[in-house]
Protein backbone atom coordinates (compact mmCIF):
# COMPACT_ATOMS: atom_id res chain seq x y z
CA UNK A 1 0.00 0.00 0.00
CA UNK A 2 1.44 3.55 -1.42
CA UNK A 3 -0.09 6.22 1.52
CA UNK A 4 1.10 8.77 -0.66
CA UNK A 5 -1.46 7.43 -4.10
CA UNK A 6 -3.97 6.80 -1.49
CA UNK A 7 -3.92 10.00 -0.04
CA UNK A 8 -4.31 11.80 -3.35
CA UNK A 9 -7.40 9.15 -4.18
CA UNK A 10 -8.95 10.15 -1.48
CA UNK A 11 -8.28 14.01 -2.09
CA UNK A 12 -9.51 13.12 -5.79
CA UNK A 13 -12.21 11.60 -4.42
CA UNK A 14 -13.57 14.69 -1.79
CA UNK A 15 -13.48 12.15 0.86
CA UNK A 16 -10.82 14.43 2.73
CA UNK A 17 -10.26 18.12 2.15
CA UNK A 18 -6.68 18.88 1.22
CA UNK A 19 -5.38 20.55 4.40
CA UNK A 20 -6.77 17.33 6.10
CA UNK A 21 -4.52 15.22 3.58
CA UNK A 22 -1.33 17.39 4.50
CA UNK A 23 -2.06 17.00 8.37
CA UNK A 24 -1.97 13.26 7.76
CA UNK A 25 1.53 13.39 5.59
CA UNK A 26 2.46 15.43 8.60
CA UNK A 27 1.63 12.37 10.87
CA UNK A 28 3.40 9.52 9.30
CA UNK A 29 6.05 11.77 8.18
CA UNK A 30 7.06 12.71 11.75
CA UNK A 31 5.99 9.22 12.70
CA UNK A 32 9.18 7.64 10.58
CA UNK A 33 11.14 10.27 11.30
CA UNK A 34 10.74 9.27 15.46
CA UNK A 35 11.30 5.52 14.06
CA UNK A 36 14.26 6.57 12.15
CA UNK A 37 15.81 8.50 15.18
CA UNK A 38 15.34 5.38 17.58
CA UNK A 39 17.38 3.25 15.12
CA UNK A 40 20.25 6.11 15.11
CA UNK A 41 20.21 6.31 19.01
CA UNK A 42 20.17 2.46 19.49
CA UNK A 43 23.21 1.94 16.56
CA UNK A 44 25.01 5.29 17.83
CA UNK A 45 25.25 3.83 21.34
CA UNK A 46 26.50 0.27 19.80
CA UNK A 47 28.62 1.82 17.46
CA UNK A 48 30.45 4.09 19.99
CA UNK A 49 30.53 0.78 22.48
CA UNK A 50 32.22 -0.94 19.98
CA UNK A 51 34.72 1.59 19.11
CA UNK A 52 35.64 1.64 22.53
CA UNK A 53 36.15 -1.75 23.07
CA UNK A 54 38.02 -1.84 20.09
CA UNK A 55 40.17 0.42 21.43
CA UNK A 56 40.94 -1.36 24.26
CA UNK A 57 41.86 -4.27 22.61
CA UNK A 58 44.21 -2.78 20.65
CA UNK A 59 46.03 -1.35 23.30
CA UNK A 60 46.11 -4.75 25.19
CA UNK A 61 47.63 -6.62 22.53
CA UNK A 62 50.42 -3.94 22.24
CA UNK A 63 50.51 -3.19 25.87
CA UNK A 64 53.80 -4.73 26.68
CA UNK A 65 55.94 -2.70 24.05
CA UNK A 66 54.80 0.52 25.27
CA UNK A 67 56.77 2.08 27.81
CA UNK A 68 55.65 3.16 31.58
CA UNK A 69 55.41 7.24 29.39
CA UNK A 70 53.42 6.38 26.49
CA UNK A 71 50.91 4.00 28.44
CA UNK A 72 50.36 6.87 30.55
CA UNK A 73 49.25 8.99 27.18
CA UNK A 74 47.01 6.08 26.27
CA UNK A 75 45.88 5.61 28.98
CA UNK A 76 44.39 9.31 29.13
CA UNK A 77 43.51 9.09 25.06
CA UNK A 78 40.30 8.10 24.90
CA UNK A 79 39.27 9.98 27.72
CA UNK A 80 40.21 13.22 26.38
CA UNK A 81 38.28 12.10 23.01
CA UNK A 82 35.61 11.18 24.88
CA UNK A 83 35.48 14.79 26.70
CA UNK A 84 36.02 16.51 23.52
CA UNK A 85 33.51 14.37 21.92
CA UNK A 86 30.88 15.81 24.73
CA UNK A 87 32.49 19.28 24.53
CA UNK A 88 31.30 19.09 20.81
CA UNK A 89 27.59 17.74 21.19
CA UNK A 90 27.11 20.12 23.84
CA UNK A 91 27.98 23.47 21.89
CA UNK A 92 27.14 21.81 18.29
CA UNK A 93 24.55 19.11 18.51
CA UNK A 94 22.67 19.95 22.02
CA UNK A 95 19.34 18.67 20.30
CA UNK A 96 20.71 15.02 19.09
CA UNK A 97 20.19 12.29 21.39
CA UNK A 98 21.76 10.42 19.15
CA UNK A 99 25.07 12.30 19.55
CA UNK A 100 24.35 13.08 22.94
CA UNK A 101 23.83 8.96 23.88
CA UNK A 102 26.51 8.09 21.75
CA UNK A 103 29.26 10.39 23.29
CA UNK A 104 28.37 10.24 26.55
CA UNK A 105 28.30 6.10 26.67
CA UNK A 106 32.01 6.09 24.98
CA UNK A 107 33.14 8.37 27.53
CA UNK A 108 31.52 6.64 30.47
CA UNK A 109 33.59 3.51 29.16
CA UNK A 110 36.38 5.89 28.64
CA UNK A 111 36.69 7.06 31.94
CA UNK A 112 36.60 2.57 32.94
CA UNK A 113 39.26 1.98 30.98
CA UNK A 114 41.31 4.50 32.32
CA UNK A 115 40.87 4.50 35.59
CA UNK A 116 41.89 0.69 35.41
CA UNK A 117 45.25 1.75 33.10
CA UNK A 118 46.44 4.23 35.44
CA UNK A 119 45.79 1.61 38.27
CA UNK A 120 47.65 -1.16 36.67
CA UNK A 121 50.33 1.26 34.99
CA UNK A 122 51.78 2.55 38.78
CA UNK A 123 50.28 -1.10 40.76
CA UNK A 124 48.16 1.08 42.50
CA UNK A 125 46.25 -1.06 45.35
CA UNK A 126 42.74 -1.60 45.57
CA UNK A 127 40.19 -4.14 44.67
CA UNK A 128 37.18 -4.79 42.15
CA UNK A 129 34.57 -2.99 44.52
CA UNK A 130 36.76 0.07 45.03
CA UNK A 131 36.78 0.33 41.18
CA UNK A 132 33.59 0.27 40.13
CA UNK A 133 32.66 2.66 43.00
CA UNK A 134 35.29 5.25 41.95
CA UNK A 135 34.05 4.64 38.19
CA UNK A 136 29.94 5.35 39.05
CA UNK A 137 30.97 8.07 41.04
CA UNK A 138 33.06 10.15 38.56
CA UNK A 139 30.12 9.34 35.93
CA UNK A 140 27.41 10.32 37.95
CA UNK A 141 27.68 14.25 36.69
CA UNK A 142 27.54 12.98 33.26
CA UNK A 143 24.12 11.75 33.55
CA UNK A 144 22.70 15.76 34.48
CA UNK A 145 25.57 17.19 32.64
CA UNK A 146 24.51 15.55 29.48
CA UNK A 147 21.28 14.39 29.65
CA UNK A 148 22.28 10.84 28.97
CA UNK A 149 19.84 7.88 29.77
CA UNK A 150 22.17 5.51 28.53
CA UNK A 151 24.50 6.94 31.36
CA UNK A 152 21.48 6.18 33.35
CA UNK A 153 20.99 2.99 32.60
CA UNK A 154 24.64 1.76 32.51
CA UNK A 155 25.36 3.72 36.01
CA UNK A 156 22.52 1.19 37.38
CA UNK A 157 23.97 -1.79 36.05
CA UNK A 158 27.38 -1.07 37.63
CA UNK A 159 26.01 0.11 41.00
CA UNK A 160 24.40 -3.30 41.13
CA UNK A 161 27.58 -5.41 40.50
CA UNK A 162 29.61 -3.03 43.02
CA UNK A 163 27.07 -3.95 45.57
CA UNK A 164 26.76 -7.73 44.18
CA UNK A 165 30.98 -7.71 44.51
CA UNK A 166 30.78 -6.13 47.89
CA UNK A 167 28.42 -8.03 49.60
CA UNK A 168 28.25 -11.24 47.79
CA UNK A 169 31.42 -12.26 45.95
CA UNK A 170 33.69 -11.24 48.36
CA UNK A 171 34.82 -12.90 51.53
CA UNK A 172 34.25 -11.42 54.08
CA UNK A 173 31.51 -9.23 52.53
CA UNK A 174 30.84 -5.90 53.83
CA UNK A 175 27.06 -3.93 53.54
CA UNK A 176 26.94 -1.85 50.32
CA UNK A 177 24.97 1.06 51.73
CA UNK A 178 26.35 3.71 49.02
CA UNK A 179 24.32 1.76 46.47
CA UNK A 180 21.40 3.42 48.26
CA UNK A 181 22.52 6.48 48.39
CA UNK A 182 23.68 6.09 44.36
CA UNK A 183 20.46 4.54 43.45
CA UNK A 184 18.55 7.75 44.86
CA UNK A 185 20.98 10.01 43.10
CA UNK A 186 19.63 9.16 39.83
CA UNK A 187 15.86 9.26 41.17
CA UNK A 188 15.93 12.85 39.74
CA UNK A 189 16.64 11.80 36.24
CA UNK A 190 14.32 9.31 36.04
CA UNK A 191 11.33 12.11 37.46
CA UNK A 192 12.36 14.08 34.35
CA UNK A 193 12.69 11.34 32.14
CA UNK A 194 9.12 9.99 32.72
CA UNK A 195 8.00 14.11 32.29
CA UNK A 196 9.55 13.97 29.10
CA UNK A 197 8.84 10.92 27.37
CA UNK A 198 6.68 8.86 29.81
CA UNK A 199 6.46 6.03 26.85
CA UNK A 200 9.82 5.90 25.51
CA UNK A 201 12.18 2.95 25.29
CA UNK A 202 14.95 4.48 27.66
CA UNK A 203 12.08 5.26 30.34
CA UNK A 204 10.54 1.41 29.66
CA UNK A 205 14.32 0.47 29.84
CA UNK A 206 14.43 1.95 33.96
CA UNK A 207 11.42 0.36 34.37
CA UNK A 208 12.94 -2.91 34.45
CA UNK A 209 16.21 -2.36 35.51
CA UNK A 210 15.12 -0.12 38.27
CA UNK A 211 13.12 -2.78 40.06
CA UNK A 212 15.28 -5.40 39.22
CA UNK A 213 18.31 -3.74 40.02
CA UNK A 214 16.53 -3.55 44.21
CA UNK A 215 15.75 -6.89 44.20
CA UNK A 216 19.07 -7.78 43.40
CA UNK A 217 20.41 -5.85 45.94
CA UNK A 218 18.50 -6.17 49.15
CA UNK A 219 20.01 -9.22 50.23
CA UNK A 220 22.98 -7.32 51.12
CA UNK A 221 21.81 -6.09 53.83
CA UNK A 222 21.12 -9.77 55.17
CA UNK A 223 23.44 -10.47 58.17
CA UNK A 224 22.02 -11.69 61.83
CA UNK A 225 18.60 -12.30 61.54
CA UNK A 226 18.41 -13.91 57.93
CA UNK A 227 15.17 -15.19 58.29
CA UNK A 228 13.78 -12.09 58.25
CA UNK A 229 14.67 -11.58 54.29
CA UNK A 230 11.43 -13.57 53.12
CA UNK A 231 9.23 -10.77 54.62
CA UNK A 232 11.27 -8.21 53.49
CA UNK A 233 11.13 -9.58 49.94
CA UNK A 234 7.79 -10.18 50.42
CA UNK A 235 7.06 -6.69 51.44
CA UNK A 236 9.34 -5.49 48.34
CA UNK A 237 7.38 -7.69 45.51
CA UNK A 238 4.58 -5.96 47.06
CA UNK A 239 5.33 -2.71 47.25
CA UNK A 240 6.74 -2.99 43.28
CA UNK A 241 3.25 -4.79 42.36
CA UNK A 242 1.34 -1.59 44.00
CA UNK A 243 3.95 0.53 42.06
CA UNK A 244 3.04 -0.94 38.73
CA UNK A 245 -0.58 -0.70 39.57
CA UNK A 246 -0.33 3.56 40.00
CA UNK A 247 -2.32 4.88 37.00
CA UNK A 248 1.09 5.94 35.72
CA UNK A 249 2.05 2.71 34.94
CA UNK A 250 -1.10 0.70 34.76
CA UNK A 251 -1.62 2.94 31.19
CA UNK A 252 1.38 0.84 30.11
CA UNK A 253 1.43 -2.46 28.01
CA UNK A 254 2.35 -4.89 30.47
CA UNK A 255 5.85 -5.75 28.96
CA UNK A 256 6.55 -2.40 29.54
CA UNK A 257 5.87 -2.59 33.12
CA UNK A 258 8.79 -3.74 34.69
CA UNK A 259 7.61 -3.13 38.31
CA UNK A 260 4.39 -4.95 38.10
CA UNK A 261 5.69 -8.03 36.60
CA UNK A 262 8.30 -8.24 38.74
CA UNK A 263 6.09 -7.94 42.01
CA UNK A 264 3.62 -10.66 40.28
CA UNK A 265 6.49 -13.08 39.88
CA UNK A 266 8.39 -12.47 42.61
CA UNK A 267 5.38 -13.42 45.05
CA UNK A 268 4.35 -16.43 43.31
CA UNK A 269 7.80 -17.65 43.27
CA UNK A 270 8.72 -17.12 46.87
CA UNK A 271 5.05 -17.83 47.75
CA UNK A 272 5.65 -21.32 46.31
CA UNK A 273 8.85 -21.52 47.57
CA UNK A 274 7.95 -21.38 51.45
CA UNK A 275 4.80 -23.62 50.70
CA UNK A 276 7.24 -26.47 51.88
CA UNK A 277 7.49 -27.42 55.25
CA UNK A 278 11.14 -27.37 55.55
CA UNK A 279 11.61 -23.64 55.64
CA UNK A 280 9.04 -23.46 58.60
CA UNK A 281 10.83 -26.76 60.25
CA UNK A 282 14.50 -24.41 60.08
CA UNK A 283 12.76 -21.25 61.57
CA UNK A 284 10.97 -23.18 64.32
CA UNK A 285 14.78 -24.20 65.06
CA UNK A 286 15.88 -21.28 65.30
CA UNK A 287 16.52 -19.56 68.85
CA UNK A 288 16.00 -15.68 67.87
CA UNK A 289 17.48 -13.01 70.37
CA UNK A 290 14.89 -10.22 70.40
CA UNK A 291 16.88 -7.32 71.38
CA UNK A 292 18.89 -8.42 68.21
CA UNK A 293 16.09 -9.02 66.42
CA UNK A 294 14.54 -4.99 66.38
CA UNK A 295 18.03 -3.36 65.71
CA UNK A 296 19.18 -5.82 63.09
CA UNK A 297 18.95 -4.05 59.65
CA UNK A 298 16.62 -6.91 58.17
CA UNK A 299 13.89 -5.49 60.81
CA UNK A 300 14.62 -2.33 59.82
CA UNK A 301 14.13 -3.46 55.87
CA UNK A 302 10.77 -5.31 56.71
CA UNK A 303 9.62 -2.47 58.79
CA UNK A 304 10.52 0.59 56.04
CA UNK A 305 9.15 -1.99 52.93
CA UNK A 306 5.99 -3.21 54.63
CA UNK A 307 5.03 0.67 55.54
CA UNK A 308 5.64 1.83 51.87
CA UNK A 309 3.66 -0.85 50.74
CA UNK A 310 0.34 -0.28 52.47
CA UNK A 311 0.75 3.80 51.93
CA UNK A 312 0.30 2.72 48.32
CA UNK A 313 -2.53 -0.14 49.24
CA UNK A 314 -4.38 2.02 50.88
CA UNK A 315 -5.43 4.12 48.32
CA UNK A 316 -5.49 0.89 45.92
CA UNK A 317 -8.24 -0.40 47.90
CA UNK A 318 -10.26 2.50 48.75
CA UNK A 319 -10.13 3.28 44.62
CA UNK A 320 -11.72 0.09 44.00
CA UNK A 321 -14.68 -2.74 44.75
CA UNK A 322 -13.79 -6.03 45.92
CA UNK A 323 -14.53 -7.69 42.81
CA UNK A 324 -11.81 -5.20 41.23
CA UNK A 325 -8.76 -5.82 44.23
CA UNK A 326 -6.02 -8.28 43.06
CA UNK A 327 -5.13 -10.27 45.59
CA UNK A 328 -1.62 -10.56 44.97
CA UNK A 329 -1.35 -6.77 46.13
CA UNK A 330 -2.37 -8.00 49.87
CA UNK A 331 0.01 -11.06 50.30
CA UNK A 332 2.60 -9.08 52.03
CA UNK A 333 0.70 -7.83 54.63
CA UNK A 334 -0.94 -11.52 54.64
CA UNK A 335 2.37 -13.15 54.93
CA UNK A 336 3.41 -11.14 58.03
CA UNK A 337 1.00 -13.04 60.61
CA UNK A 338 1.54 -16.18 58.94
CA UNK A 339 5.44 -15.90 59.53
CA UNK A 340 4.68 -14.86 63.19
CA UNK A 341 2.69 -18.08 63.85
CA UNK A 342 5.73 -20.04 62.14
CA UNK A 343 7.74 -19.14 64.21
CA UNK A 344 5.44 -21.78 66.87
CA UNK A 345 3.34 -23.65 64.95
CA UNK A 346 3.37 -25.79 61.72
CA UNK A 347 0.11 -24.19 60.07
CA UNK A 348 1.82 -21.41 58.75
CA UNK A 349 2.92 -24.04 55.69
CA UNK A 350 -1.15 -25.01 55.48
CA UNK A 351 -2.12 -20.79 55.38
CA UNK A 352 0.70 -20.60 52.80
CA UNK A 353 -0.79 -23.27 50.85
CA UNK A 354 -4.21 -21.92 51.19
CA UNK A 355 -3.28 -18.70 50.14
CA UNK A 356 -1.32 -19.63 46.98
CA UNK A 357 -4.83 -21.94 46.10
CA UNK A 358 -7.62 -18.89 46.75
CA UNK A 359 -5.13 -16.44 44.33
CA UNK A 360 -5.43 -18.63 41.76
CA UNK A 361 -8.88 -19.53 41.68
CA UNK A 362 -9.50 -15.50 42.85
CA UNK A 363 -7.35 -14.88 39.32
CA UNK A 364 -9.39 -17.09 37.53
CA UNK A 365 -12.61 -15.77 38.51
CA UNK A 366 -11.30 -12.34 37.39
CA UNK A 367 -10.31 -13.83 34.20
CA UNK A 368 -14.08 -15.56 33.46
CA UNK A 369 -15.51 -12.07 34.36
CA UNK A 370 -12.95 -10.09 32.21
CA UNK A 371 -13.67 -12.76 29.19
CA UNK A 372 -9.58 -12.87 29.53
CA UNK A 373 -8.12 -15.96 27.91
CA UNK A 374 -4.80 -15.02 29.56
CA UNK A 375 -5.97 -14.36 33.15
CA UNK A 376 -7.98 -17.64 33.21
CA UNK A 377 -5.11 -19.24 32.12
CA UNK A 378 -2.72 -17.58 34.67
CA UNK A 379 -4.68 -18.54 37.40
CA UNK A 380 -4.63 -22.34 36.42
CA UNK A 381 -1.16 -22.11 35.82
CA UNK A 382 -0.62 -21.13 39.48
CA UNK A 383 -3.00 -23.80 40.48
CA UNK A 384 -0.39 -26.00 38.51
CA UNK A 385 2.57 -25.02 39.86
CA UNK A 386 1.03 -25.95 43.51
CA UNK A 387 -0.04 -29.26 42.26
CA UNK A 388 3.48 -30.00 41.83
CA UNK A 389 5.14 -28.40 44.30
CA UNK A 390 3.09 -30.69 46.32
CA UNK A 391 3.76 -33.44 44.18
CA UNK A 392 7.50 -33.47 45.33
CA UNK A 393 7.02 -33.30 49.42
CA UNK A 394 3.72 -34.96 50.26
CA UNK A 395 3.38 -39.19 50.93
CA UNK A 396 0.67 -39.00 48.68
CA UNK A 397 0.05 -41.96 46.61
CA UNK A 398 1.29 -41.91 42.64
CA UNK A 399 -2.35 -42.76 42.10
CA UNK A 400 -3.79 -39.81 43.92
CA UNK A 401 -0.88 -37.60 42.38
CA UNK A 402 -1.68 -38.62 39.13
CA UNK A 403 -5.27 -37.71 39.65
CA UNK A 404 -4.44 -34.10 41.20
CA UNK A 405 -2.46 -33.94 37.51
CA UNK A 406 -5.31 -35.11 35.32
CA UNK A 407 -7.82 -33.39 37.44
CA UNK A 408 -5.67 -29.90 36.57
CA UNK A 409 -5.49 -30.91 32.98
CA UNK A 410 -9.28 -31.07 32.97
CA UNK A 411 -9.48 -27.93 34.32
CA UNK A 412 -8.16 -26.06 31.47
CA UNK A 413 -9.54 -27.51 28.54
CA UNK A 414 -12.84 -27.24 30.35
CA UNK A 415 -11.80 -23.54 31.44
CA UNK A 416 -10.90 -22.69 28.23
CA UNK A 417 -13.71 -24.27 26.17
CA UNK A 418 -16.23 -22.50 28.26
CA UNK A 419 -14.79 -19.02 27.98
CA UNK A 420 -14.49 -19.68 23.36
CA UNK A 421 -17.93 -21.10 24.09
CA UNK A 422 -19.10 -17.81 26.04
CA UNK A 423 -17.12 -15.52 23.50
CA UNK A 424 -19.26 -17.09 20.32
CA UNK A 425 -22.58 -16.33 22.07
CA UNK A 426 -21.61 -12.93 22.90
CA UNK A 427 -20.53 -12.01 19.01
Amino acid sequence: MNLTNDITELVEAGVISPETAGKIRDYYGEKGGQSSNRLFVAFGVIGAILVGLGIILVLAHNWDAFSRTVKTYWAFLPLVIGQALCGFVLMKKPESAAWRESGTAFLFFAVGASISLVSQIYHMPGNLGLFLLTWMLLCLPLIYVMQSSITSLLFLIGITFYAAETSYWTYPGTEAYFYWLLLLSIMPHYYLLGRKNPEGNFMIFHHWIIPLSVIITLGTIAGTVDELMVPAYFSLFGLSYLIGELDFFARQKPINNGYKVLGFVGTLVLLLTVSFDWFWEHLRNEDFIWNQVITAPEFLAVVLLTVFGAVLLAPHLKNKSWKDAKPIGLVFILFIPIFISGLSSSLSVLFVNLLVFAIGIFTIRNGGRLNNLGTLNLGLLIIAALVVCRFFDTDLSFILRGGLFVSVGIGFIVANYWMLKKRKSNE
